[in-house]
């Protein structure tokens, strides 16, 4: 399969699926750290961009929103989007999220990047200490993050690399980088994703 038919599939990320308008500035990157979060549940990738997609039009788009919302406000917000099974822990965990980047990184992700001094495997380990992200929603962040943090680029985790071994490209950060701008390489890193988890 060529880049472009991959694009054609699969290139929506799954920031744009739940409305995210990805930048370099602290709201949007806050948006992805809750969407890597629900993310990481063993749930469909549908629910969780649209739970995501809900919590967002309640307001929720950046840490403070967030911790002024109630648990149940919470709860409530994630049922609407379906994440029924997990969303009495989640509404938990992004409260605890919220007061961990407000108090840690001043509700700004860029600073959790700026401390990592371009270490990906150091960012990696910051955005573990959030509960409810282990390695899998590490790597949803910074899969979807390069394309706004050029330190982070070209990311391509274990999941990706499968999905375009699969489709017949080259399964490193640098070989993918090759075939495309680095504007699309988080869209060609998610579509192989998409691709290695298709049936």
């Amino acid at each position: 399969m060529d880049v472009a038919t991959l694009l054609d599939r699969h290139g929506t990320t799954y920031a744009e699926e739940a409305g995210i308008t990805l930048r370099d500035r602290p709201s949007p990157l806050w948006q992805l750290l809750v969407l890597s979060l629900l993310l990481s549940a063993r749930i469909d990738a549908g629910i969780a961009t649209g739970s995501a997609r809900e919590l967002f039009r309640a307001g929720w788009r950046t840490p403070q929103r967030m911790r002024d919302s109630t648990w149940q406000q919470r709860v409530e917000a994630l049922g609407r989007g379906g994440y029924r099974r997990y969303d009495e822990r989640t509404a938990t965990q992004l409260a605890e999220a919220a007061d961990l980047v407000t108090d840690r990184w001043r509700g700004d992700l860029r600073r959790l990047r700026d401390a990592a001094d371009g270490d990906v495997d150091a960012m990696a380990s910051s955005l573990r200490e959030v509960k409810g992200i282990g390695p899998a929603g590490a790597s949803i962040f910074l899969r979807e993050v390069q394309g706004v943090w050029p330190s982070v680029a070209p990311y391509v985790d274990d999941l990706a690399a499968r999905g375009a071994e699969r489709a017949g490209l080259p399964h490193t950060g640098p070989g993918l980088a090759r075939h495309v701008g680095s504007e699309d390489l988080p869209r060609v890193v998610v579509a192989c994703v998409r691709v290695a988890l298709e049936r």
